[in-house]
């Protein structure tokens, strides 16, 4: 098969995303593939759980009951295919839901099954230490999960069998568009650069509508319209060019504020994007606005990928718990400090009676005081506070205490307790996640037809060094600005944050190429590592991306775990881009005026 363009529709960025995307996708009609992203690693922790409680379980239910139950007799209809990770840690219960339901509704489908990332059978065999701290395997009797992130070629495969809808475990979230384009194209395995572009189209697709208006810097553009917002649509040609858009008279915009923020969402390096297909570099990538919410993206390159697969454990360390207060009028910050103290203090004593160990962490944010933002010593006198208290321990009975404790300072607080009550935290487990590296000749993958099973080879690979990566030369130093002006980062750039484990990584667009110098610069290691040192742990790392007039900034060891492992309110630094906007910056008054 060999088409010029293909359109895919990106119908879930998330287990827990609008059911009815992939209807309004299909109203707009034209699509060749709908791909759909629901896993993350705590995802599969839960679903591992659920498992485990029943061997039926696992899968993202709403895949099955929600959306293709609504949307199955049109994807028929249409020929429209299906690609999608809905399988989780179950993909064959997930595959047979399907099955049922294709069979009930008479409709000739064939649903294939990729296998072979789930691993967790293999626990005991794995020594291997983590690929970024070096700590030892967690031990066995902890583990949830362990699924090695799988590529594109065996999903392309499945199409070729013929698939009509592909269902998998974990992939890498961008395989699922990568996979639709190698079969329509005949990518090969060497096309390095096309596998790069391709591999960036779904790296586009794979939040939703964070490409057409969700968290977008310029938010006031898209907030009437926020209620129908459009889920993105990628027109890409088989030489890896591509267009961004969405279906007609939805809402949201396609621009290159919006298609940028989402190409730098997460990236890491951006000359260093690695997938179990290729190494994506992304620095050179130019975006153009074609028309109104349309945005043409080129310029991807891509080098042999790497001999392994990136392995992700999630398991048990111990427990976690946290909940809200607010107070309100004088003092109110320095009130729900003393109400924290007072609860952790109670706590200890109860903790210390009953012969249990102390807290392993606890966390005190008084949110509208400037714990989250750093500006805690210039907050003033805050009149009205959320404060959030959070504690981990190794036994669950450790932060009933915490809770009852919270609950019984009720009356003993100082004044202006306030909240929504009706419903009580409870402890969860606190799930971590353990990267490491294993060969791709051990993780052997295959295709499940229902009628037959295919073998899917997947290539060696090579050894990838990014220490000898050519990098391209930041811009020099502006000089001091003619007729200055100094104003927040936000006037002069877009920005956009997330998290890696437990890094942060906040992409910085400039407006206009004039701009990038005077951000540059003003950005340096030392700014940034002030700005959040109220949570920075770890390094700051710079990346500049000239075909796009951005730069990328990596924390690490700023989210205090990352996740689920995190006692943090922002655990997944979602907001540290909005922090990095506040950063004042003296350019000339002319490039503050053209924006204005």
């Amino acid at each position: 098969m060999c088409d010029d363009v293909i359109r895919i529709g990106g119908a879930s960025g998330y287990w827990g995303d609008d059911p009815t995307a992939a209807a309004h996708l299909l109203a707009a009609g034209g699509l060749d593939y709908l791909v759909f992203d629901y896993l993350a690693e705590v995802t599969l922790s839960i679903m591992a759980r659920a498992r485990a409680k029943d061997p039926d379980q696992g899968y993202a239910r709403d895949f099955v009951d929600a959306v293709m139950r609504q949307n199955l007799p049109e994807i028929a209809r249409q020929k429209v295919r299906v690609i999608s990770n809905a399988g989780g840690v179950n993909p064959r219960a997930c595959a047979a839901a399907v099955r049922a339901m294709v069979a009930e509704m008479g409709l000739d489908l064939t649903v294939a099954v990729v296998l072979g990332d789930d691993l967790t059978a293999r626990a005991p065999d794995f020594s291997s230490c983590e690929m970024f701290t070096g700590a030892p395997f967690p031990p066995v009797d902890s583990i949830f999960s362990v699924n090695a992130y799988l590529g594109a070629f065996p999903i392309a495969q499945a199409l070729e069998a013929g698939a009509d809808i592909v269902i998998t475990g974990r992939c890498v979230d961008s395989a699922v568009t990568l996979g639709a384009c190698i079969h329509a194209f005949g990518w090969a395995e060497d096309d390095h650069d096309r596998l790069a572009a391709g591999t960036l189209a779904g790296h586009i697709l794979e939040c939703g509508t964070q490409a057409t208006g969700g968290n977008f810097t310029d938010w006031h553009l898209v907030a009437e319209s926020l209620d129908r917002i459009g889920y993105p649509i990628c027109e890409i040609s088989a030489d890896g060019t591509m267009d961004i858009t969405k279906p007609d008279k939805s809402g949201g915009l396609v621009s290159v504020g919006t298609v940028a923020e989402q190409m730098l969402y997460e990236i890491g390096d951006p000359q260093a994007y690695v997938v179990p297909d290729v190494i994506c570099d992304i620095s050179a990538v130019t975006l153009t606005q074609v028309e109104e919410n349309r945005v043409r993206l080129s310029g991807a390159r891509g080098i042999a990928p790497t001999p392994d697969y990136k392995v992700s454990a999630t398991y048990l360390d111990g427990w976690r718990v946290g909940s809200t207060a607010t107070f309100y009028g004088s003092d109110a910050a320095a009130k729900a400090q003393a109400f924290c103290g007072a609860v952790f203090s109670r706590a200890r004593m109860a903790l210390r009676r009953m012969n249990l160990a102390d807290f392993t962490e606890t966390s005190v944010e008084i949110i509208g005081a400037g714990s989250q933002t750093g500006d805690a010593a210039r907050a003033g006198d805050a009149r009205e506070v959320v404060v959030k208290y959070a504690a981990r321990h190794p036994d669950k009975r450790g932060l009933d205490v915490l809770l009852r404790a919270a609950s019984g300072m009720g009356l003993s607080a100082p004044p202006g307790l306030s909240g929504f009550f009706g419903t009580r935290a409870r402890p969860s487990p606190l799930v971590r996640l353990f990267s490491f590296l294993l060969p791709k000749e051990d993780v052997p993958v295959e295709i499940d037809l229902g009628d037959r099973r295919l073998p899917c080879p997947v290539a060696a690979g090579q050894a990838f060094d990014p220490q000898a990566l050519v990098r391209p030369m930041p811009p020099d130093h502006p000089g001091a600005p003619v007729d200055p002006i100094t104003a927040p980062l936000e006037r002069l750039a877009w920005g956009r944050s997330g998290d890696k484990g437990d890094s942060a990584n906040i992409g910085i667009i400039a407006r206009s190429p004039e701009a990038l110098p005077f951000i540059w610069h003003s950005l340096d290691e030392a700014t940034i590592r002030a700005r959040f040192a109220h949570v920075l742990e770890g390094d700051v790392k710079r990346y500049f991306l000239p075909g796009c007039h951005a730069m990328n900034v990596v924390l690490t060891r700023a989210l205090g775990g990352g996740g689920v492992a995190s006692l943090r309110n922002d655990a997944l630094g979602k907001g540290f881009a909005q922090i990095l906007l506040q950063t004042p910056v003296a350019v000339p008054r002319s490039l503050v005026e053209a924006r204005s």
